[in-house]
């Protein structure tokens, strides 16, 4: 099962459900998701560290370059090109991230400006998806690349907004 599991992992190209790995091999899904834990819990020993790592992300399974090795891999693959995001671009993926499922109007009215475009980018990079239609607008949120890439399980992952928030009596005693 190790060696299937493997197998088929290494093809993936985005994070597969247990149940789904579990059909594939014709295998109970109690003795995938054991033997992925497994997995994980041996390639992440740190006495003998491995350029790879199994994670778990968005209920699925996929396996990733170890983030020991984070800065050599993103030198490799970037290789003195920036695919940077643009501050507008940022913005506008943390509404869509904090707020979602959310629509362009919502963000352009949170952010003060027309974001048609940057939702477009962030839509061609796979970074926001479209999850529903509400009154004839559609919906946005996160895609799982996102989580992938920003090194996240899930949601509940995202960093409290709080503690960068102002307080409000220092808005209050602005407004004065």
């Amino acid at each position: 099962m190790r060696g299937a599991l493997e197998a088929v992992l290494m093809v993936v190209d985005e994070p597969v459900p247990a149940t789904e790995l579990a059909v594939a091999l014709d295998l109970p899904v109690d003795g995938v998701t054991a033997a992925l834990e497994a997995l994980r819990d041996e390639y992440a020993d740190p006495a003998a560290p491995r350029g790879f790592e199994l994670r778990e992300v968005d209920g699925g399974w996929r396996i990733y370059s170890s983030r020991l090795f984070a800065d050599v891999v993103g030198r490799f693959v970037v290789d003195g090109q920036s695919s940077r995001l643009s501050q507008a671009a940022l913005e506008t993926l943390a509404v869509v991230a904090y707020r979602q499922p959310v629509t362009r109007g919502q963000v352009s009215q949170i952010r003060g400006v027309n974001v048609d475009s940057v939702i477009k980018t962030l839509a061609a990079r796979g970074l926001v998806t479209e999850v529903g239609e509400h009154s004839g607008a559609v919906l946005f949120g996160t895609s799982t690349e996102f989580l992938e890439r920003m090194g996240l399980s899930s949601l509940d992952d995202l960093p409290p907004l709080a503690p960068y928030l102002p307080d409000l009596a220092d808005i209050d005693g602005e407004g004065r």
